[in-house]
């Protein structure tokens, strides 16, 4: 079963392409697949998509010294806005069904200091989201 953290459940649905590298950005790929046909188990820490990043260690980010406690601020948030918690499973279509409603709140607290917004702003959701 694929598994997802709470930032992911929310940002993969921007994903354009984009990632670290070749391997990272298959995995992403393949979870978004994933998700799409099968169902989603909903979790705290590192997910199927952190299982591929370099950052990874020992179950923690190490992107920078504050990455893990900030990344899981952004779990927390994400899973309290979309009404889910740790453990439970989840389509991937009732969390997309999700997105419009909590859209604006999360794009303020987290999307303009994002490393990954460019990324994002490519999404036609994104755009059309930001445009509401």
């Amino acid at each position: 079963m694929l598994t997802l953290r709470g930032h992911h459940l929310i940002c993969l649905h921007f994903f354009s392409g984009e990632g670290y590298d070749v391997l990272f950005i298959e995995n992403l790929r393949d979870g978004i697949k994933r998700a799409e046909s099968e169902e989603i188990e909903v979790v705290s820490g590192d997910d199927n998509i952190c299982a591929k990043c370099s950052y990874l260690k020992g179950h923690k980010c190490m992107h920078d010294e504050k990455a893990d406690g900030e990344i899981r601020e952004m779990d927390d948030t994400a899973l309290k806005l979309l009404n889910l918690s740790a453990g439970q499973r989840v389509k991937w279509q009732a969390v997309k069904e999700r997105i419009p409603g909590i859209f604006h709140e999360w794009h303020n607290k987290y999307c303009d200091d994002c490393d990954w917004k460019q990324a994002c702003e490519k999404s036609d959701l994104y755009r059309e989201m930001k445009m509401r």
